[in-house]
């Protein structure tokens, strides 16, 4: 472990000092490599820290604009942006996933909506058939093979099966063909580009070299008792992404796995779940839609991560895992190695975590639950 943290960067706004010195702390008990923690309180900025270094060296700084990987934390922008799409009336939740993509609705999946595949509900937590990890790159290939395949288990009986990578391309192929645009070019077209908020799905070559660089965690995560949807998710060799280098992995888009992103910018967009819709003083989803999207749609054990869950229109609820604080209507999603953003709609309060350094905790890693506590004690 660090014996004395690097210097803290950044403001906790007065009576927000204790976050401040967990932040700090966290050097001491998890011997962090660099991070940040940001907070915003109905849109106004209370907390913004950044610390430590970018590369696995200990060599570049983290900076102000150091981005990340946030993996599955993304998952709640992609949210975002089909809630946005649905204020648009392009998209409706209750509608199938089968009316916008009709291949969708091969063996056994006409009925499936777009909130239960946005809930993790709709069977498809990997793909079934052996392919490559960089077949991942090819969009189209991996539509046509999730509008084939079979569920893997019977979706008449319910539940959630967390979709680790398969989320993200239903959602985008849901975008693509309503509004014409993918996920990562919404959020460049419509929210964060036009606003300054710093966050990529599909992140620019002219942006790499401000990206830090994860740290693997030391070991694989606990999924309690396999089977083979956990299998499907996590664990063949075409699982995840793979075999095409850094470079081509930040650049493509992967929106349930590789945004990159300031702990600020995912603050201020987490910040609509919180307000209602607003993001600041604007409106950019109307409180109806945004109440749709956070509205419980399954609970219970789920069939990949071990925990009991409850899943919103692509946001993870407090209810069940208890990783975002006191409050039960909070929303948000964890990401591999331990970032998270998370909203609580009752005091208009946003945040996120962001670090180099993965831990091999799925949801509630202790260096974010230990901000968000001390942040819920400032208040």
């Amino acid at each position: 472990m660090t014996a004395n943290p690097p210097e803290i960067h950044g403001f906790a706004a007065p009576g927000f000092e204790p976050v401040r010195d967990v932040f700090a702390d966290n050097w001491r008990q998890s011997d962090e490599i660099g991070a940040a923690f940001a907070a915003h309180i109905r849109g106004e900025p209370v907390v913004d820290l950044w610390a430590g270094w970018a590369d696995r060296q200990r060599t570049r700084p983290w900076a102000e604009n150091t981005i990340v990987p946030v993996f599955s934390t993304g998952k709640a922008v992609t949210a975002l942006a089909m809630a946005w799409l649905a204020d648009q009336h392009e998209v409706d939740y209750e509608a199938r996933v089968a009316d916008y993509w009709l291949e969708f609705a091969a063996n056994g999946k006409a009925g499936v909506t777009v909130a239960q595949a946005l809930s993790h509900q709709a069977g498809l937590s990997g793909i079934s058939e052996p392919m490559e990890a960089g077949d991942w790159f090819d969009r189209d290939l991996i539509e046509r093979k999730l509008a084939a395949q079979a569920p893997l288990w019977p979706l008449s009986e319910g539940g959630s099966g967390y979709h680790p990578i398969t989320f993200g391309f239903i959602a985008d192929a849901i975008a693509r063909r309503t509004d014409g645009r993918s996920t990562g070019a919404l959020l460049r077209e419509e929210i964060c580009g036009p606003r300054g908020i710093d966050f990529f799905i599909g992140t620019p070559e002219s942006e790499h070299a401000r990206c830090a660089e994860h740290v693997l965690p030391p070991r694989t995560p606990n999924l309690g008792k396999l089977n083979p949807v956990k299998e499907a998710a996590f664990l063949k060799p075409w699982s995840s992404p793979g075999r095409r280098g850094a470079v081509e992995w930040r650049k493509a888009e992967f929106p349930a796995a590789n945004g990159h992103g300031t702990a600020r910018a995912i603050s201020a967009l987490m910040g609509v779940f919180a307000n209602a819709g607003k993001l600041g003083e604007e409106r950019l989803v109307s409180e109806a839609v945004i109440a749709a999207a956070m509205a419980e749609r399954v609970s219970g054990p789920d069939r990949v991560l071990p925990f009991d869950l409850s899943f919103g229109a692509g946001v993870m609820r407090n209810k069940g895992a208890w990783a975002y604080g006191p409050e039960e209507n909070v929303v948000g999603h964890y990401g591999f190695g331990g970032s998270c953003g998370f909203a609580d709609p009752v005091r208009g309060l946003s945040g996120s975590y962001v670090m180099n350094r993965q831990m091999d905790v799925l949801v509630g890693d202790e260096r974010a639950t230990r901000l968000i506590a001390a942040l819920y004690g400032c208040l």
